[in-house]
């Protein structure tokens, strides 16, 4: 098989470092001709700097592949039109959209401030969109297109001081989600993506108990290169057919997440009263409860393969 990307031109966001660099460098390496999107902000989204962006597109370069550095902020929605806007301009066309760029604003839930909260919506959840909404007229027009979102078990299961940023990360799937349905006639493909890797972004998980030290080893096991294949998958038309799911990739593991199902339901039909409902139904309802203090850990209790 030849390169499965050749002729294609990918955008991905959050691309000068970490796993989106690794993304750039595969995608690229596969024939796409990539825009790297990076302002270079810290890992809170202050400041900014050209290099990391700059960096991805010269390695890019140098190994004899084609792109082109877009250092905009994805929360601005002018801005991150110039994503897809060079994309086109420099390449002709877009045909993936790699919704890869987050910052971190962690604090326990009773001290997250309002700017906590709308800086890391802003760049994980509007951000996506931003430059999803920028996309897609283009892939209307062509009748074809790709979107991959990364969401995060933080979302999809819970963690530890992230209310922000797991509800972006679970908006996400739901954009997604609506992304697939809405855009389907278009021949148009929208997936997301739960990464297990050590990077920047899982850099501030705490190490202080013997458990804290066991689940950061195990990060750091997983690079963050063992996500590109999947992303490379995804924006190829080897991914014709594949639309609306969630995976998740843990080194050499790939995971088919499931949508949130009914697991049990209970007809009472006289009506539930709250004196009912705490005799019977929640009795009847508990050994299908989800743990109250799960977080991803409880759910991959092993090593990464």
């Amino acid at each position: 098989m030849g390169r499965i990307l050749e002729g294609k031109v990918v955008a991905i966001t959050g691309a000068g470092r970490g796993i989106g660099r690794e993304i750039a460098l595969l995608c690229a390496r596969e024939g796409a001709a990539v825009v790297v999107n990076d302002p270079g902000v810290a890992q809170g989204g202050d400041g900014g700097d050209v290099g990391p962006a700059e960096t991805t597109v010269a390695d890019i370069v140098a190994a004899g592949g084609t792109a082109y550095a877009n250092l905009a902020n994805v929360a601005d929605p002018k801005a991150a039109a110039s994503i897809i806007e060079d994309a086109v301009q420099r390449f002709g066309r877009i045909d993936a959209v790699v919704n890869n760029a987050g910052i971190l604003r962690d604090t326990i839930w009773h001290k997250m401030s309002y700017e906590d909260w709308t800086s890391v919506i802003d760049v994980n959840l509007t951000g996506a969109f931003n430059v999803s909404k920028a996309a897609t007229p283009y892939f209307r027009e062509q009748q074809s297109g790709s979107f991959i979102h990364f969401t995060s078990t933080s979302g999809l299961i819970g963690n530890l001081g992230q209310a922000n940023y797991s509800a972006a990360k679970l908006g996400l799937v739901a954009m997604s989600q609506s992304i697939a349905l809405d855009m389907a006639r278009a021949n148009v493909r929208s997936n997301c993506i739960a990464p297990f890797a050590w990077s920047r972004m899982t850099a501030s998980i705490p190490a202080e108990t013997p458990e804290q030290k066991k689940r950061v080893e195990r990060m750091q096991a997983m690079s963050a290169d063992k996500i590109a294949p999947l992303v490379a998958f995804l924006a190829s038309d080897l991914s014709q057919d594949v639309t609306n799911q969630i995976f998740s990739v843990r080194r050499n593991e790939i995971v088919l997440f499931s949508k949130p199902r009914p697991v049990r339901s209970m007809v009472k039909l006289e009506g539930w009263t709250a004196e009912s409902i705490a005799e019977e139904l929640i009795p009847a309802f508990r050994p299908a409860f989800a743990r109250a203090d799960e977080v991803s850990a409880h759910v991959f209790p092993y090593d990464p393969v």
